[in-house]
């Protein structure tokens, strides 16, 4: 049997959650994970550019966690029964140490700084503002329905660690940071 990509089962804007749900394509929860699905991919873009091997390897890392967020967010929390991949403390912990040591080599931020400088940088900057989004459809799916503390909470460690990622890539690439003057 060959496996086919299309199903024809959306073609009239309603699609399955894990545990055989069917709601409409627009439903918060698939606003959510196809958020995350997008974050995912500009997470790629970042990882296949001219950057460091070891924040390669923890770019590929934290795109297994967006799959396992993905995975949680996709499920119907009253009827799947499939076993899917948890989130642990530690995932969150590794963002944190991750950005703890890079922080170690950056300047002061005495402002907030100018998105920009080098395309890589751009990018991160990107995934930053699509890991918030994802954050608060998350939490707005929240209200309604169960999502795991951790998949928030690692959402929003996910955009400072994006944050710090640009940072660190303007000063790995020489980029010059603008700092953002306000104009009084």
């Amino acid at each position: 049997m060959t496996f086919k990509v299309y199903t024809k089962t959306g073609d009239k804007g309603q699609t399955s959650l894990i545990g055989g749900t069917r709601v409409p394509k627009h439903h918060i929860r698939i606003e959510a994970y196809g958020t995350v699905d997008e974050l995912n991919s500009y997470i790629g873009l970042i990882r296949d550019q001219e950057i460091d091997e070891h924040s390669k390897s923890v770019l590929i890392e934290i795109q297994d966690r967006l799959f396992t967020i993905g995975s949680s967010l996709a499920s119907d929390p009253e009827k799947s029964k499939m076993k899917i991949p948890d989130l642990k403390e530690e995932d969150i912990l590794l963002l944190e140490k991750e950005m703890d040591e890079m922080d170690k080599s950056l300047p002061e931020m005495k402002s907030f700084v100018l998105p920009g400088g080098h395309t890589t940088v751009s990018y991160c900057h990107i995934a930053r503002c699509v890991c918030r989004r994802a954050e608060r459809l998350t939490i707005h799916l929240s209200e309604d329905s169960f999502v795991a503390d951790l998949v928030i909470k690692y959402l929003n460690r996910l955009s400072d660690y994006l944050f710090v990622l640009s940072r660190k890539i303007s000063q790995d690439l020489n980029a010059k940071e603008i700092p953002w003057k306000p104009r009084m």
